[in-house]
């Protein structure tokens, strides 16, 4: 009981902290510890602002969502959060920012830090092979759970096949392996290569469950939710439900029509199980605990052991990627920011921070018609237009650049838009 007792006592030391992004220090007794940078308690230029809301909006209108919630944290220059946009279409009730969402992918680093700070507390050995822990997967032998993190088992994808079940019956709960089965019986890819499978986080949080006797729920609560002080954080119960009992912004998707979506009229999905996602996309927060979550995560600041480094080893994050665009521990990495983007039905989610410094941007779309490259697109946008911000008095403005220009995703964006088309009447 004295690692359940070390790990309560890491969420306690975490819960008085000082809210706000970043956490302050904690002392040298505690197994837990994280000093961030200063942020500077501004906000940021008003032409930055201007130019990330004109970015936010494009992003808007090509991805067939009505809302956004956007958090942009530079520690020398100021803060930019906001709830942009409405409900629904027309006169829907506006954004605000205390309103939670899902995640999507970011859930997948969730997952891998609670591998690893299984493995950090001898739980578990990253590199045990994957039918140790999970039934029904004997060719995966030569896996580990360490390649489930990675993604690069070669296992295939679900999500094509289970996306037609996810939106017409979004209250139905899955049981993991279930979810997983198209995937595993589809074409895969050679081991050692990047995929980014779900399938890959699916089992490994099913792995995770059982070597610990806990659920995922307690496990992502136990290791990231409660040490970091994410009060609106977590992974529900399965049980059908909105992404919280209090503020929520409504997620949607578009219906196809001939030659495009009928924009004019979204289908809600606000409420689905956690399920559908579980520990590849499942996970539920607000804009301000995923942007502390993304700052800490870059600087692994869970993590109990320097060894071995969870993002030493990063691959292409697909063939024929720019050198600055990798992935690996359950991360996207860009340039020099850490984070991750995806989709779940209803949401497009995008976190990226940068490690050295703190810089941080989280944003999600209130819907997923396109699935999560928008907002990985205007995340990457809003990061190069803040990145320029200049320091504010008594400040000094790293040495930080990003290999894209704002401009570049800007017009990426535009070109990737849904077509609106009207449905025929009658």
């Amino acid at each position: 009981m004295q690692l359940l007792s070390s790990r309560r006592f890491r969420a306690a030391a975490a819960s008085i902290a000082v809210l706000g992004l970043f956490l302050t220090g904690c002392t040298a007794e505690r197994d837990f510890s994280y000093t961030p940078p200063a942020q500077v308690d501004a906000a940021l230029p008003d032409d930055t602002v201007a130019a990330m809301q004109d970015a936010v909006n494009n992003a808007l209108v090509a991805s067939g969502a009505t809302g956004a919630v956007v958090g942009v944290w530079v520690p020398w220059s100021g803060t930019w959060v906001s709830g942009v946009g409405t409900q629904d279409p027309g006169a829907g009730a506006e954004i605000s920012t205390d309103m939670a969402f899902r995640i999507g992918d970011v859930t997948r680093l969730m997952t891998c830090d609670v591998l690893y700070g299984l493995a950090d507390d001898g739980i578990v050995e990253l590199d045990a092979p994957v039918p140790d822990y999970v039934s029904g997967v004997p060719d995966l032998t030569e896996a580990t759970l360490v390649d489930l993190c990675n993604a690069t088992t070669g296992v295939g994808s679900s999500e094509a096949a289970a996306k037609p079940a996810w939106m017409s019956t979004p209250e139905r709960r899955w049981a993991p392996l279930e979810l997983a089965a198209s995937g595993l019986g589809a074409a895969r890819s050679a081991p050692g290569t990047y995929n980014g499978a779900d399938v890959n986080y699916l089992l490994l949080g099913l792995a995770l469950e059982r070597a610990s006797g806990r659920t995922a729920s307690e496990l992502i609560a136990e290791y990231v939710t409660e040490p970091l002080g994410l009060a609106n954080t977590s992974l529900p119960s399965p049980a059908a439900a909105p992404p919280s009992s209090d503020a929520v912004m409504e997620g949607h998707y578009l219906s196809p029509v001939e030659g495009g979506y009928n924009c004019a009229a979204p289908v809600d999905i606000t409420t689905m199980s956690s399920s559908t996602g579980y520990t590849d996309s499942g996970v539920v927060s607000t804009i301000e605990d995923l942007g502390r979550y993304a700052q800490a995560e870059a600087a692994q600041a869970l993590r109990t052991e320097e060894e071995p480094d969870r993002f030493a080893a990063p691959l292409p994050a697909f063939d024929g990627a720019p050198s600055w665009q990798q992935a690996t521990g359950g991360a996207s990495l860009v340039g020099s920011l850490v984070g991750q983007y995806g989709w779940t039905p209803g949401y497009a989610t995008a976190a990226y921070s940068d490690p050295a410094t703190g810089f941080t941007v989280a944003v999600s779309l209130n819907d997923s018609t396109l699935g999560g490259t928008i907002a990985s697109y205007l995340s990457w946008e809003l990061a190069a237009i803040a990145s320029k911000a200049p320091a504010a008095s008594g400040e000094t403005a790293p040495e930080f650049g990003l290999p894209f220009t704002a401009e570049q995703y800007h017009q990426a964006i535009a070109d990737t838009a849904v077509a609106c088309v009207a449905p025929p009447a009658g």
